[in-house]
């Protein structure tokens, strides 16, 4: 055991990136993914309905911890060599992408019928009418609902540690067990989230309000 000094401080904060990084590749991942999941669930064929709404009650219905777990060591079992990395993105990301599809997928079916009827009256093919018309109202009411679940993402990086991924919370971990200054060091690092999670969620309040003032 030895003193808590400033190079140990250092490397907490370095390690902040990698929270940075890894929020936003699994945060793009999952975009991608949602939006996959939001057109098939509010997709006119069954099948398609059916497998989104599979694959929401399978990444909603378990721990992230376990999925993590998952992607982390599944691979290996087929002989493929997944990293920390690689695995908290895939993990992360699946995980995101079933809830940013029901996030839209909620967003899509808000916006009022008579905006589909409107545009199959005009001649509108499907994607025409989704691109043009429905997506840019889903897109002004998603907003703030998209913003709150980064926030959560946010800290969902965190599980990212026990597959041995070295962001902030790892960090703090290998720290800790050098210094044992647990209330210190843990202090220091839910205020680096708070940091960065504030911000996100002040502007998601400001952006509900926006909404609500519009909608009226």
């Amino acid at each position: 055991m030895r003193q808590l000094g400033l190079n140990d401080i250092l490397f907490i904060l370095a390690a902040v990136r990698w929270t940075l990084l890894l929020s936003i590749a699994a945060f793009v991942g999952g975009a991608i993914g949602g939006v996959v999941v939001a057109l098939a669930r509010t997709s006119e064929t069954g099948w398609q309905r059916l497998i989104a709404n599979g694959y929401i009650k399978i990444f909603q219905g378990t721990p992230l911890l376990m999925q993590l777990f998952l992607a982390f060591f599944v691979p290996g079992l087929f002989g493929w060599s997944v990293d920390p990395w690689m695995a908290a993105v895939l993990g992360l990301s699946l995980h995101a992408s079933a809830f940013l599809g029901e996030i839209w997928r909620g967003a899509i079916e808000s916006v009022p019928r008579g905006q589909w009827e409107a545009a199959a009256t005009l001649g509108l093919r499907y994607g025409t009418t989704m691109t043009n018309v429905i997506a840019p109202q889903a897109l002004r009411i998603a907003i703030p609902p998209t913003i709150g679940f980064l926030v959560q993402l946010v800290k969902g990086t965190s599980l990212a540690s026990i597959i041995g991924f070295v962001e902030i919370t790892r960090a703090a971990q290998v720290i800790n067990n050098a210094t044992f200054r647990p209330f210190t060091i843990f202090a220091l690092v839910a205020f680096v989230y708070f940091l960065i999670c504030w911000p996100l969620s002040v502007y998601s309040k400001i952006m509900e309000r926006k909404l609500l003032v519009a909608s009226r």
